[in-house]
Parts: C-alpha cells; sequence; structure tokens
C-alpha cells in the first residue's frame, strides 16, 4: 500500500510539472509572440505594414526543407507581420477545410495575418479562346472560396494569355467583371499584378482598369516585374520603364509588393530604387500592406527577406 501511495503520488507530481512545462512553454511563445508584434509596431511607425511573399522562400518549399504550414512560424521569425500565400505550395488542400483551419491556427498563434493568396496555374484569363477562358474564370473560383476561409482580403490572379493586344485587352476586363462579380459575396478582391505579357506594360494595365467597374477589383504593383518579353535565355527583350508602370498602376492599387534582387554594402537594392518606389506608393495614400518578395541568389533566401524588410523600414521612417 505505502509503495502504490508513492507511485500515485510521483505520479500526480509529474502530471503536475508536465503541466507546468506546457504552461511556461505557452507563456513563453506568447510573450514571443506579443514581443514580435511590439517590435514590428516599434521599428516601423510607418504607413504601411509589411508582409512577407511565400515565394521568397519556393527554394526552402520546393526542396522540402519547410513546409506550408512552417510560412507563419517563417515570417513571424524574420519579421513580417502578414502572410501572402502561393496556390502552389498548398495546391492539393484548397477544399480541405480541416487544413485550412489549421492554417488559420497557426497563423494566429504566431501573431500573422492572412494578406492575400497568389494564383498561378489556373488558366489564361486573357486566353483568345473563350471556352478556355471561361474554364479558367471557374477554376479560380475555388481560391476566392479558400481566400475567404483564411480571412484574406483578395487574391492575385494573371491576365496571361492574350496575343493581340485590343484582343486581350477585351478578354481581361470581362474575365475580372466576372471573376469579381463571383467574389463580391465573399468579400474578397481581385487583383492583377504585372507579371508579364501585355501586364507588365503599364499603359494597358491602366487602360483595362480604367473600364473594369467592380470596386472589388485593382491592381497589385510589384517593383520588380516590368518585363513584357523575354528571349528563350530568359533574358529580357522588351522592358517597361518600372516607375513609369507603378505611376500608372497604383491609382488602382490593393496591395503592392517590394520587389527585390540584390543588395549593395549599405543594404540598398542595386536595381531598383526603393525610395522612389515607396514614394510613389505614399503619395497615392496606399497605407496597406507591402510585401516582401526576394528573388535573388547571391545571399540565402532568408537574408534576403531580412534585407528587402530593412530597407523598407529604413525607406519608411525617412517618408514617414
Amino acid at each position: 500500500m505505502e509503495r502504490r501511495k508513492f507511485i500515485v503520488k510521483a505520479s500526480q507530481a509529474s502530471l503536475a510539472l508536465s503541466a507546468l512545462g506546457v504552461y511556461a512553454c505557452n507563456e513563453k511563445k506568447k510573450k514571443e509572440v506579443e514581443l514580435s508584434k511590439e517590435t514590428v509596431s516599434k521599428e516601423s511607425s510607418l504607413f504601411f505594414d509589411i508582409s512577407l511573399a511565400q515565394w521568397s522562400l519556393h527554394r526552402a518549399l520546393r526542396s522540402g526543407n519547410m513546409n506550408n504550414l512552417d510560412f507563419a512560424v517563417k515570417s513571424r521569425a524574420l519579421g513580417c507581420n502578414g502572410l501572402e500565400y502561393v496556390n502552389g505550395f498548398f495546391k492539393d488542400k484548397v477544399k480541405d477545410m480541416a487544413y485550412l483551419k489549421e492554417m488559420n491556427a497557426i497563423a494566429d498563434s504566431e501573431g500573422q495575418k492572412n494578406v492575400l493568396i497568389m494564383i498561378d496555374q489556373e488558366g489564361d484569363l486573357a486566353d483568345a479562346d473563350d471556352n478556355r477562358r471561361l474554364k479558367a474564370i471557374e477554376n479560380h473560383y475555388k481560391w476566392v472560396d479558400a481566400a475567404h476561409f483564411l480571412g484574406c482580403h483578395a487574391i492575385r490572379v494573371n491576365l496571361a494569355g492574350g496575343t493581340d493586344k485590343d484582343d486581350a485587352m477585351k478578354a481581361a476586363i470581362d474575365s475580372l467583371e466576372k471573376l469579381s462579380n463571383f467574389a463580391e459575396g465573399s468579400d474578397i478582391n481581385i487583383l492583377v499584378e504585372n507579371h508579364g505579357g501585355f501586364s507588365s506594360n503599364g499603359d494597358w494595365m491602366s487602360r483595362v482598369f480604367s473600364q473594369v467597374r467592380h470596386v472589388n477589383c485593382g491592381t497589385l504593383p510589384d517593383f520588380g516585374n516590368f518585363c513584357i518579353a523575354k528571349d528563350e535565355d530568359k533574358n529580357c527583350v522588351d522592358a517597361y520603364d518600372r516607375y513609369k508602370g507603378m505611376r500608372q498602376l497604383m491609382p488602382f492599387a490593393k496591395a503592392v509588393s517590394a520587389k527585390s534582387y540584390d543588395f549593395d554594402e549599405h543594404g540598398n537594392e542595386t536595381t531598383i530604387d526603393f525610395k522612389r518606389m515607396m514614394t510613389m506608393v505614399k503619395d497615392f495614400k496606399y497605407t496597406g500592406f507591402v510585401g516582401v518578395e526576394f528573388e535573388g541568389n547571391n545571399v540565402s533566401e532568408e537574408k534576403g527577406i531580412q534585407l528587402t524588410r530593412d530597407l523598407l523600414i529604413k525607406v519608411g521612417r525617412e517618408l514617414s
């Protein structure tokens, strides 16, 4: 009997210690999240928030070194407070409510805001073939539903597929009208990024959005994607002036992507004038999330993300 009492008491003590350990761990994580939020807020004092584009980590995700459910944890660790997902990294889970619920829970526990989903490989919204184009529109519906479930404010789509400027414009406007109409009920914005082809032509994009009638449709200007055409070796052979393009896209902007490639010894981007870009962003009274999207090869993905974030904060302080 004495031995049994000892075992019971020892077991109770062990459970108590375990509970204390879990509590301490949860409290530590809670404090870390609060500290992260406070740090971002203090470091920023900016006119915009900073999110992380999942594409910045595409090498780690594709290699299996991290997965989609690690994204929120990584974003917090890198000092961002918003998440811009890429559909390709959870394409098979788009209708899995349990999985989407888990994404929400992790984002919430890490103090992260689900901002938007970038949609690729679901068909061309400016396709000259109406049957293919209408199928592409329908392919995007499930992502509108997923974005709504995740609490995002938008999905990013592409206006690809056109070969004639005028015909592509008509097709693009019709696709955006139909998709925006569907998304209205879910309170989701349909955003178009300058992402190659006609969409990287600021004048073409400006003309498209001047004719779209839905208020939940707009642009996602990207600092770096102003190459209209590339050769077989993927060298840009038809580039649009990035600063002119940004100024043409910003009147319709509901999100902004701070693309970066490389940095000098002072932490400045070597190909893009971030201060000039962010001055335009501020001039158009944009105050939402600016997404860090590092696409370089000379430093690690995490280092590139940190450098981009630090540059945004530096420039943001100068403009505040």
